[in-house]
């Protein structure tokens, strides 16, 4: 089978993927609380161990994607994460969902970078704003009908659904072995070995980032606001239904909610997209940074709304508007992150360092919530986290003072002392 072009395959995997991932974590946190018992710090721990894997294997796995193939690395990664979806759909019981999920967040590490990498070497940083977007939108339409076929598993079995999902996760890996191309990328030469050349290409990913100002800007944007996701996108399902309530819908499971939920989620989101893909053609590094200052303000009110909703029409409409900033924000902010990223030979590297800089932010925010969560009513974790979320506003203005630009590069082949005390943010 020959190879298909690199912006059909890539708006292929952002369907079918989102498709799986929906299929699967639709009804994740129902089957965790109704299934498997857990409580909102061991709901929360969960996504700790993920993210601990991810801390682990993020650079090291970025680093194999930019030596030897950013699409092998795709083809393992999608394989590995369905492979821990099924894991932890299988079996219900904690110890099993814990590992589910690290094999899962190991398995996210290969893709982690690699992925935006791969398609921006492809079309070019140019051209791939739009790109982003509209492979979003490709992610919203594949999730719509993961949601429908979620809540369809999930009224046979709760744990069927989580592991369905990977196994269509996994699926794609193994066809994306056959028609995914890679033309743009050149692997760097091997001298001295495999091992001091995924070291040397670490460094330089290290060094590229101490040398650029505004990376470092990023990085902290990364840390807060991993620590602030950890509380909404593990106790929400949670807060409506202990604290908020869900009404009955006949005699349909109530984890039909959560498909409502999902998809007029993904309607608000593919609209909004749209506007987002016209945008980009004119938008510049300061416009860029302007969106995120202002998604991200709307984010942390629409949080705070939704920790202090009294009733399912307030709390659904604050999600929504939380979940449609969120999803607004993530094309923005790669490609201007792309866009600071001038070495294509460390592109995944880097990546992988913000990947990895936003999970240390999810494993130190993550069990403190988690335990607030048990300990204090739930509204308590989510305003908490909501909170963690200022830092990283502060980090956006101080980036709009710089026109979204970061002073010029020290030599990166060869490190210029000054280069050691360039991190300052201040």
């Amino acid at each position: 089978m020959r190879r298909l072009p690199a912006t059909a395959v890539f708006y292929a995997s952002e369907c079918w993927l989102a498709l799986a991932w929906a299929v699967s974590f639709t009804v994740a946190a129902v089957y965790f609380i109704r299934d498997v018992g857990l409580n909102p710090l061991q709901l929360v721990l969960v996504g700790t161990v993920m993210e601990l894997a991810i801390v682990v294997f993020e650079i090291p796995t970025g680093v194999v994607s930019d030596v030897h193939s950013r699409r092998l690395s795709l083809v393992v990664g999608w394989i590995v994460m369905g492979a821990g979806a099924v894991v932890a759909g299988s079996i219900a019981t904690f110890p099993a969902v814990l590992a589910g999920y690290a094999i899962w967040g190991l398995g996210y590490t290969f893709t982690s970078g690699a992925h935006q990498a791969w398609i921006t070497d492809e079309v070019g940083v140019d051209a791939v704003g739009p790109v982003f977007a509209r492979g979003q939108q490709f992610g919203y339409a594949g999730a719509l009908a993961g949601i429908g076929l979620s809540v369809a598993v999930a009224s046979i079995d709760l744990g069927l659904a989580v592991a369905v999902g990977g196994v269509l996760a996994a699926a794609f890996g193994l066809v994306a072995a056959v028609v995914m191309p890679e033309h743009g990328f050149r692997p760097q030469p091997r001298s001295g070995g495999t091992l001091r050349t995924l070291r040397a290409t670490a460094s330089r990913g290290g060094r590229f980032v101490q040398a650029h100002r505004l990376m470092l800007f990023l990085l902290g944007i990364a840390f807060f606001a991993g620590a602030s996701t950890e509380s909404f996108d593990r106790l929400w399902e949670a807060h409506l239904i202990r604290d908020v309530g869900l009404p009955g819908l006949g005699s349909l499971d109530p984890v039909v909610w959560f498909g409502i939920f999902g998809a007029v989620s993904m309607l608000l989101g593919l609209g909004a997209s749209e506007l987002l893909v016209r945008r980009f053609e004119r938008a510049g590094q300061e416009r860029l940074a302007r969106l995120l200052f202002g998604f991200t303000a709307v984010q942390v009110a629409a949080v705070v709304a939704f920790a202090l909703a009294g009733n399912l029409v307030l709390a659904a409409a604050s999600m929504w508007l939380y979940y449609l900033t969120r999803s607004l924000i993530t094309p923005t902010y790669l490609t201007w992150l792309n866009q600071q990223i001038t070495d294509s030979s460390v592109r995944a590297t880097v990546l992988s360092i913000n990947g990895q800089a936003d999970a240390i932010g999810q494993i130190a925010g993550g069990p403190g919530l988690g335990a607030l969560g048990t300990l204090f009513p739930l509204r308590t974790a989510l305003l908490a986290g909501s909170a963690l979320l200022a830092p990283a506003l502060a980090l956006y203005g101080q980036a709009i003072r710089h026109q979204g630009t970061a002073p010029e590069l020290d030599d990166l082949t060869t490190p210029h002392p000054a280069a050691q005390h360039s991190g300052d943010p201040s």
